[in-house]
């Protein structure tokens, strides 16, 4: 097997190819991109100067499992707002309730019915029987940090190396040469060291979380149940099972951070694969759009947390916000999971990101590239090399110019990938000509590369 061009000047010279396309086709996006004088960086948040291309695409419009920039370009969205848009742009059946519900009031800081209904249809998913709710999973994470600190006495929380949950302060972290918990490079301004409040394992490492909970400080471990945001990395066969008979040994909660690997199935890895949270997040995707989050607590853990939120300085406790569980979250929770992310439409998504890791398999292997295509439910990823085992491995395995050209020709090619990752995410909207379409452009790009 052989590898592709990588810091070369072939590659160079085809990103510079690709960066002059994509200029001639967005003059559009490029002039508004100028006027955008008055946003940090040109940009509403800083993640969005990472797409590829000299200025970002402006959009105009989406639907379904496309969208429409400022020049007029239809784009096949494969990346659906990382997981956000997972239920497909503009769903039909959302907008209503939500409209309905704008009309009603979107906010009193009281409950609706709604609310009771969603806690219902999360907890026979996701089998956790008491549910609240938060507006992003960044803050639920958050909360659930808390509730795992007070009820067990123990300072410090484990995630894994090159975790993800959001802009969670604790889990900006990596190991160091050394197995030492530092700041992830890009982290801004650490309130501390993170090694005060962190330790980090690597992920399919059993021998190392059982290291890591002898030391008796840890209150919870806050995983995925498979890593995605450093790149889909899976759990070797009886991870899992490890995982939680180690987690009960040591007296340590175990939390899972579904807000990705929902693309699993309706009731995310935790329902497809039997795992036993103690505690349990989810975001973006079950708002169809609209920003929400939930967290589930086991039977016993919800009875502490509901006696200790019976005190009268809840409101200072760290836990909630004025805007958590408002009327306009839960009437868009509620229209997601009746008309969205249901069985029948899992079952469309994974065969078309079967089909999807079966066409870039094909195309690599037959031109001699080392390298892998790895998938989770409805969710796909290309690699530049062998699958990696853990975050450590994907971090070191990543290629900035090559993400970049086979971004930036997917994007001049009407694909519009992941940022950050060549991941393919799938909706209920997506059709097979939308896959074949990215096969295609795939095998153009090798052959460009390597032809």
């Amino acid at each position: 097997m052989k590898k592709a061009p990588e810091t070369n000047d072939k590659l160079s010279a085809l990103i510079r190819g690709e960066t002059e396309r994509f200029e001639k086709l967005h003059p559009r996006s490029r002039a508004l991109a100028a006027e955008a004088k008055s946003l940090v960086g040109g940009v509403p948040m800083p993640w969005m100067r990472r797409w590829p291309g000299p200025f970002p695409l402006v959009v105009q419009k989406a639907e379904g499992a496309r969208f429409t920039d400022a020049d007029g370009i239809e784009y096949v969205d494969l990346c659906l707002g990382d997981t956000g848009a997972m239920t497909g742009h503009a769903n039909a059946a959302i907008n209503a309730a939500v409209s309905a519900q704008l009309a009603r009031g979107a906010t009193t800081m009281l409950p609706t019915e709604d609310a009771a209904w969603v806690a219902r249809e999360l907890a026979r998913r996701f089998g956790l029987p008491k549910w609240q709710f938060a507006l992003s999973a960044t803050d639920a994470n958050r909360f659930l940090l808390r509730f795992a600190r007070a009820l067990t006495g123990k300072p410090k929380i484990l995630v894994h190396d090159w975790c993800y949950h959001g802009t969670v302060d604790e889990t900006l972290v990596i190991a160091d040469a050394n197995g030492e918990t530092i700041s992830r490079p890009g982290a801004i301004g650490p309130q501390v060291d993170p090694a005060v409040t962190t330790r980090t394992v690597p992920f399919n490492d059993l021998e190392a979380l059982d290291r890591a909970l002898a030391h008796g400080d840890i209150a919870c471990f806050l995983m995925e149940p498979a890593l995605t945001n450093i790149g889909i990395v899976l759990p070797d066969p009886g991870y899992h099972a490890g995982v939680r008979e180690i987690t009960r040994r040591h007296g340590v909660l175990l939390i899972a951070d579904e807000t990705h690997t929902i693309c699993a199935g309706p009731g995310g890895c935790t329902r497809e694969w039997k795992l036993e949270p103690d505690m349990f997040v989810i975001g973006k995707t079950i708002g169809g759009g609209i920003p929400v989050a939930a967290y589930g607590l086991s039977a016993e853990v919800a009875a502490k947390v509901e006696e200790m939120q019976n005190d009268e300085g809840i409101d200072v406790s760290g836990v909630g916000g004025t805007l958590a569980g408002n009327a306009l979250s839960m009437a868009a929770v509620r229209a997601t999971l009746t008309h969205s992310l249901l069985p029948g439409q899992f079952e469309k998504t994974i065969r078309l990101a079967e089909r999807w890791t079966e066409g870039v398999r094909v195309a690599y292997e037959k031109r001699g590239l080392s390298w892998s295509v790895q998938r989770l439910g409805c969710r796909a990823e290309y690699w530049f090399c062998p699958p990696p085992k853990n975050g450590a491995q994907a971090a070191a395995a990543m290629d900035h110019d090559l993400d970049a050209f086979m971004h930036l020709w997917a994007i001049n090619r009407g694909v519009l990938l992941t940022p950050f990752h060549n991941m393919a995410l799938f909706s209920s909207f997506h059709e097979q000509g939308d896959v074949d379409r990215h096969t295609e452009v795939f095998e153009n790009a090798l052959d460009a590369l390597v032809g």
